[in-house]
């Protein structure tokens, strides 16, 4: 098998010759809605991922869907590219703008449209956060389960199909999004799905669009399902002697189908960076299992207990639990920390964030094959993983000014993807293909899939405007 890439350092292409009529129409339009300023354009050319920058012509704030249409209207008349923006947490390089072009900030949209609580649904404008949506609705008993971490937009979430802490029990964007209004490369509105909890009415175009990340269309609305706040939530951690023992331990949680919301493994490189940034207390540097159950009281106590005997049966040790609001908001702080704990132990190195997703029982051995590769390449790579479902991410931190310590992550980065893949899993479990994972698409599902995905492209965006150069490879194979 060939060694895969992360194609770095990444080749900016020629900026389109209409782009500069674009900012003057855009800039007339809008006004001090529009920026051309250096250090806008910077902030918008790169997210949280890998720190190479690739700046925009310009950045503008539309309030409404139909403001959207219209600026995508203007850039595909010039063919001007067109990247769209929403809180700058993507990890996949999604943002950067390789021929420039315009970055279209959606965070002006965040309207809460309706919150429908008989149906257990709401209709929101895209740069609506996560956190912003619960605040809305917490009122009504209602909560939105998914948790990416980040308080990432909901447009965001959409478009790179995340998912998060909370998909082990609630899936993830592709299960709980109803419908979407998307403008299309064109600049035309189109309005997909419902507020029906099923539909056989002709080709699911929602999630078509889900997970495209900006490259076919702009999500500008979302249609998502919602849950009742459970009656009880309770959450613990517990700490094992080895990876291997906390990873089985998962695997028997399972397979015994205990419903338990949250299951989140730290290993004890990650677990020392967290204790340190977090300034949690009481715990030691070991794999760590981060616990979350949801339901009615005599149902936790239940799901408690007959965790805590299997974890016994696997080394677990030192129990702790966080029934408090605040206990439990401190706890996940510290787990939704992790990226940042873990870029603490290098400060002034840049990192790769993997993010592999295997069937659960072969997670044991895929992490244990990647740690062992991350020490034989002398590299800093903490894991922290969504080990639930399988997946899991390490974090790969380089000097960006070494070639050599960066070719070497760069190959853990591509050899973490093969493995997955090869164990019938995927080199993205959440978040997206971006630039960094062109090579690992094409190993996964391989050229006649490509091909596929490549036409589709084509039809819907036939002059490539659309977040060029990302998701899906250039270079037409044949069908």
């Amino acid at each position: 098998m060939p060694r895969m890439s992360v194609a770095s350092p990444i080749t900016p292409q020629p900026p389109a010759p209409g782009t500069a009529g674009v900012v003057a129409a855009l800039a007339s339009r809008f006004g001090a809605r529009l920026s051309t300023a250096t250090a806008d354009r910077e902030a918008h050319g790169h997210g949280e991922g890998l720190r190479d920058v690739f700046a925009p012509h310009a950045v503008v704030w539309p309030e409404t869907t139909a403001e959207v249409a219209e600026i995508v209207a203007l850039c595909a008349a010039a063919l001007a590219p067109v990247i769209p923006f929403g809180t700058g947490t993507s990890l996949e390089g999604h943002l950067q703008a390789l021929a420039g072009g315009i970055s279209i900030d959606l965070s002006r949209m965040d309207r809460v449209l309706a919150i429908n609580a008989a149906d257990l649904d709401c209709r929101v404008e895209a740069g609506v956060t996560r956190e912003a949506l619960n605040h809305a609705i917490r009122d009504q008993g209602l909560f939105f389960p998914l948790d990416p971490g980040a308080n990432a937009s909901l447009g965001g979430m959409a478009a790179t199909r995340a998912s998060g802490t909370n998909a082990v029990r609630y899936g993830t964007m592709r299960d709980v999004t109803l419908g979407l209004t998307v403008v299309t490369a064109q600049g035309k509105i189109i309005h997909t799905g419902g507020r029906a909890r099923k539909s056989a009415a002709g080709y699911d175009l929602t999630r078509l669009y889900i997970g495209s990340e900006g490259t076919l269309g702009i999500i500008t609305e979302i249609q998502l399902r919602l849950f009742g706040i459970p009656e009880q939530i309770s959450a613990a951690t517990v700490q094992f002697p080895a990876l291997e023992h906390a990873v089985e331990a998962v695997m028997a949680v399972m397979q015994c189908a205990i419903p338990v919301a949250r299951i989140e493994l730290l290993d004890t490189l990650q677990m020392q960076a967290c204790i340190a940034w977090s300034r949690l207390e009481g715990f030691v540097p070991a794999p760590t299992l981060f616990i979350e159950f949801h339901g009615s009281p005599a149902g936790v106590a239940e799901q408690i207990s007959t965790v805590r005997d299997l974890f016994d049966g696997f080394g677990g040790s030192q129990f702790r639990f966080a029934e408090t609001t605040e206990a439990r908001s401190r706890l996940w702080e510290a787990r939704h920390q992790a990226y940042h704990a873990a870029r603490g132990l290098a400060p002034g190195k840049d990192s790769y964030s993997t993010d592999a997703c295997v069937p659960i029982s072969r997670l044991a051995e895929c992490i244990a094959g990647c740690r062992a590769e991350a020490e034989a390449l002398r590299l800093t790579a903490p894991i922290v993983g969504h080990v639930g479902d399988g997946n899991f991410h390490m974090l790969v931190l380089f000097d960006p000014e070494d070639a050599d310590e960066r070719a070497r992550a760069e190959q853990l980065v591509a050899s973490v993807s093969e493995r997955a893949i090869a164990m019938g899993g995927t080199c993205t479990g959440e978040h997206g293909i971006g630039l960094h994972k062109l090579d690992a698409l094409v190993l996964e599902h391989g050229e006649p899939a490509i091909a596929i995905m490549q036409a589709i492209k084509a039809a819907l965006d036939p002059d490539g405007i659309m977040n060029p150069g990302k998701t899906v490879p250039s270079g037409r194979i044949p069908l």
